[in-house]
């Protein structure tokens, strides 16, 4: 038996407590060596040697919860993700994005961050300098609001005599009058403005965000919230299933069924229906989705306690979309069905009625290895800290968020008071309590790149790499700097951890008869002073190379 490829003079990244190597070989697929030196007996003909000069070998990062094919149409659309956060910036590029598609109806795109702005929030006046003849709806980075432009507004019969609808808000100045600015389920009256996607726009868009999570080392995902149709998203499922079906895919995605909280039951056989669909090659949807709060940022995470200075609210304490009662019965319904259970949960209200309802799931289900999950955590009550770990439910964090942001700082911690600020983004209390962590990047909400999210689950702080790195002491003024973890629990969040939350257990470690799921970086990722600087040079899935720069 002969290696068809052989890496050696590499700083190896390994499970804790195995014995140190620089040396790693593959054939086919798997991993069939790893040691110190070169194995005469595995060098045949045709065998590639590659001498890393002391770089990092890593498994392949997997992303635990993005939504790629949303990024990949906002970056075929009017894309303002890459952008200076700058007023100006964003209207000069929706200028110039409607000067280049004069034939486009409706222009639509993502990226916007509130920070650029004086009040937190843009408005239509804005949009209507540079564009009013046609609509403009441009989604938020984190995807909870639209701002649109008057043009937009009228055309989907918004006024101030429109009431806010269920899930949602309708920003408005002091008159009354909407400001543009549409939170949540607000924009659904919009956002059915713009044109149907066709399906070879949804597969061109999946195939950019697969090339896009490739060049960071990514080798496979959850998409958090496959068939939602929501801030002008369509239901995916088809693209997946089809890309798979060609060969196209080339990571390895689980997709996490969206649960529709309007609906109940009946639901249900509609999604074993897909899941039994999936699953040709390396596209498998075992989980389900299950969204029970917004963002802090909206007032709209559901909150234990009223947040501070939110006169006008009609819910201080933000919203439980579903009704905690409801939610175990949901939660029972699909564990009876063997489907894992993805949960987006915020606020520490929505984190205790997740745990709670998994922990009936868990209870009425005990002989299921679910891997059950809940993403986001911004804030978790000390009392639940433990539960991850007795119940064995996973924390899937988002750490590029555990930073001093302008945007967090100036929105979001007031809002929390300094008696929760100390349990926002509890890593390392999850963490020593025995509960697995799982890493994602909500990518489009935030950038992919898993090297800025370790850098920033380690310091609580940005990275120098990351332009949306903003803010006085983002660099230097850690957030909860107790609730840093180390650099190996940090990457093994995002390999093993994440690879576990996706059931993946060939994948996610350097061993003998893994899969050979690999990363190459530039540098040796312990001795680099700041890990987000890093880049991969080389992406490997099943020991074929899928990226290399």
């Amino acid at each position: 038996m002969f290696a068809d490829r052989i890496f050696t003079n590499a700083a190896v990244f390994q499970p804790a407590g195995a014995e140190p190597a620089d040396t790693v070989a593959i054939q086919g697929d798997t991993i069939v060596a790893v040691g110190r030196g070169v194995d005469r007996d595995l060098i045949g003909t045709h065998t590639d040697i590659t001498d890393l000069g002391g770089t990092s070998l890593l498994p392949g990062f997997v992303d635990a919860h993005a939504h790629p094919v949303a990024a990949g149409m906002a970056a075929l659309r009017c894309d303002l993700s890459g952008l200076a956060h700058d007023r100006q910036a964003y209207l000069t590029a929706i200028a110039e994005y409607a000067a280049r598609h004069p034939g486009e109806s409706v222009i639509a795109g993502a990226g916007w961050y509130g920070d650029a702005f004086p009040d937190g929030f843009p408005t239509r006046h804005d949009i209507d300098a540079v564009v009013s003849d046609r609509p403009v709806i441009l989604t938020s980075h984190d995807y909870h609001g639209a701002w649109v432009n008057t043009r937009a507004l009228e055309l989907a019969g918004i006024t101030s005599a429109t009431a806010d609808p269920t899930g949602g808000r309708i920003i408005r100045d002091h008159t009354g009058e909407p400001t543009g600015v549409l939170l949540d389920r607000g924009g659904d009256a919009v956002n059915a403005l713009i044109p149907e996607v066709t399906p070879q726009f949804m597969r061109q868009a999946l195939l950019e965000a697969q090339r896009r999570l490739h060049s960071v080392g990514v080798t496979g995902w959850q998409d958090a919230a496959v068939g939602a149709e929501f801030f002008g998203l369509k239901d995916n499922f088809a693209t997946y299933v089809d890309a798979d079906e060609a060969g196209e895919l080339t990571a390895r995605v689980v997709g996490a069924l969206w649960w529709e909280a309007e609906q109940g039951a009946e639901q249900l056989d509609g999604l074993c229906a897909r899941r039994s669909l999936s699953g040709h090659s390396r596209f498998t949807a075992s989980m389900v989705k299950v969204m029970q709060d917004g963002i802090c940022e909206n007032c709209t995470a559901a909150m234990l306690a009223p947040y501070r200075a939110v006169a006008g609210h009609d819910i201080p304490s933000g919203q439980s979309f579903i009704d905690p009662e409801d939610l175990h019965k949901v939660t029972a319904l699909l564990a009876g069905e063997r489907f894992g259970i993805h949960m987006h949960a915020v606020g520490d209200r929505a984190v205790r009625e997740c745990l709670d309802a998994l922990e009936h799931a868990i209870a009425s289900h005990p002989q299921f290895n679910a891997r059950h999950q809940i993403a986001h955590l911004d804030v978790v009550d000390p009392q639940d800290i433990p539960r991850f770990g007795q119940l064995g439910v996973i924390a899937n964090i988002q750490a590029l968020w555990a930073r001093r942001d302008k945007e967090i700082v100036e929105r979001k911690l007031p809002l929390l008071g300094p008696e929760r600020e100390p349990w926002h983004f509890p890593f390392a209390s999850i963490q020593r309590h025995g509960g697995t962590l799982a890493m994602g990047s909500d990518w489009p909400v935030t950038d992919p790149n898993p090297l800025w999210a370790i850098h920033t689950a380690v310091h609580r702080t940005g990275t120098h790499a990351d332009p949306h790195a903003i803010g006085d002491g983002v660099f230097d003024t850690p957030l909860q700097a107790q609730e840093g973890i180390s650099l190996r629990s940090a990457i093994d969040a995002y390999t093993a951890g994440s690879a576990y939350a996706n059931s993946q257990d060939r994948a996610g470690r350097i061993s003998e008869g893994m899969r050979a799921d690999l990363v190459i970086l530039d540098q040796d990722i312990f001795t680099a002073e700041d890990v987000g600087t890093l880049r991969a040079v080389e992406t490997i899935v099943g020991g074929k190379t899928v990226y290399r720069g």
